[in-house]
């Protein structure tokens, strides 16, 4: 076992380079029009009285209450398509996962290094922290977070079914939570795969 700092890493036989299977990252499906989609965050900014027309009477216009209604869906919208983002990378990283736990398992070199039982051991989020570790471009998405969302939903809601509580403030924490709690599933310590001996694409689809 290899130690770095605080880090402990798995020992692998020999010194030839893995070929992990491609990440391959799924963009989801297009979003309805951006008419439609204001309207959906503009019934959000309604219902949760996000922008409080009794607070604001004799102090700012009607257009002024309304143009402040609109700043308020656009920066739903742009809050939504970001969560959207994240749970699509989520989405295609578990899958990755997945695909190199078959990996791992059809090779005898490899298959004990996710045993719990055998110490050192990696787990699922040793390949998390792996993808960070090689420092693939994620275009600004934070994998902790998209794997996290991706365990609360299996098929991400709608704009309409999300708080403005939970967009602004809520996705970020629960997201984490799912992930801490999804990643010590593993039995701890819990090492990390040395990077300098795997290699891996990832391919935008």
């Amino acid at each position: 076992m290899d130690i770095l700092g605080d880090r402990k890493y798995v020992e692998l036989p020999g010194d030839t380079v893995v070929e992990l299977p491609p990440l391959l990252v799924q963009e989801l499906c297009p979003e309805r029009s951006m008419g439609k989609v204001m309207d959906l965050a503009a019934k959000v900014v309604e219902n949760e009285d996000l922008v409080p027309v009794h607070a604001l009477d004799g102090v700012a216009s009607e257009s002024e209450i309304e143009r402040r209604r609109f700043e308020m869906a656009i920066n739903l919208v742009e809050t939504y398509r970001d969560v959207r983002r994240h749970w699509a990378w989520g989405a295609s990283v578990l899958e990755w996962i997945r695909q190199c736990e078959t990996t791992f398992e059809s090779r005898p070199d490899l298959r004990n290094l996710l045993r719990p039982d055998v110490w050192p051991h990696a787990g699922r989020s040793s390949f998390v922290t792996l993808l960070g570790d090689k420092s693939i471009q994620t275009g600004g998405i934070d994998l902790v977070r998209a794997v996290g969302l991706r365990l609360i939903y299996r098929h991400l809601p709608p704009l309409s079914a999300f708080s403005d509580q939970f967009l602004f403030y809520l996705s970020p924490k629960l997201a984490g939570t799912a992930y801490e709690t999804w990643s010590s599933m593993s039995p701890a310590p819990v090492s990390s795969l040395p990077p300098e001996r795997f290699h891996l694409q990832v391919v935008q689809m």
